[in-house]
């Protein structure tokens, strides 16, 4: 499987793209702000002979469902979340208001909820939803066991964890999460976090403050 990072929107937030030989491709966390930012996804799409499949949010806080509106409008289709984020996408227009972000439109609703254990196919890939909240109640990661491979969203950064001071979240439940759900996985699974660079489990085992 390969990757393809774009840094998008003023919180400079990882929009993730991952395909595989047969092209079929899924967008993770779609962020694109502005219409530069929409032009590099779409020629990348474009040059790479891409068919994107899927949209998938590791939760919905607003500068990470900010490209969500394109990718449904030019690829038809609508984010796939928890349900248990529902109320971020309600309240997302008042919430980027509140973080200097004006002029936005309402991002579209969840298409398909996602839950812990579910499985994600695209072409020969696949990639597994791990329930992480705390960062937000519906925080997700998805694994690829076959390319270890862990798309962690803001629930695990390098040196550090998500924020849990927004509305929802709970420090106490990232932390046991983390230790739980993402800590059990080999030391040298990659760890693509929402925001910065990569990191390792066995890294973050280690080396994070907060553990």
């Amino acid at each position: 499987m390969k990757v393809k990072i774009f840094v998008n929107n003023p919180f400079q937030e990882n929009t993730i793209l991952l395909y595989d030989e047969t092209k079929e491709a899924v967008v993770i966390d779609c962020g694109c702000f502005d219409s530069e930012e929409r032009e590099a996804f779409k020629k990348f799409v474009r040059e790479n002979q891409l068919q994107l499949v899927c949209s998938l949010n590791t939760h919905l806080h607003i500068d990470h469902v900010l490209g969500n509106n394109f990718i449904q409008d030019v690829y038809g289709l609508a984010p796939q979340a928890s349900q248990e984020d529902d109320f971020l996408i309600k309240n997302a227009v008042q919430y980027a208001a509140y973080l200097g972000i004006s002029g936005i439109a309402q991002p579209p609703v969840t298409s398909h909820y996602l839950k812990d254990g579910d499985t994600i196919r695209f072409g020969n890939s696949e990639l597994m939803v791990i329930a992480v909240p705390g960062h937000s109640p519906g925080g997700l990661c998805f694994y690829s066991d076959a390319d270890k491979l862990l798309i962690s969203g803001d629930s695990l950064f390098a040196g550090s964890i998500g924020r849990t001071d927004l509305p929802g979240g709970d420090s106490r439940q990232l932390l046991a999460a983390i230790r739980a759900k993402l800590f059990v996985l080999e030391d040298q699974v990659k760890v693509l976090p929402g925001h910065g660079p990569m990191t390792t489990i066995g890294e973050e085992k280690r080396h994070n403050p907060f553990f």
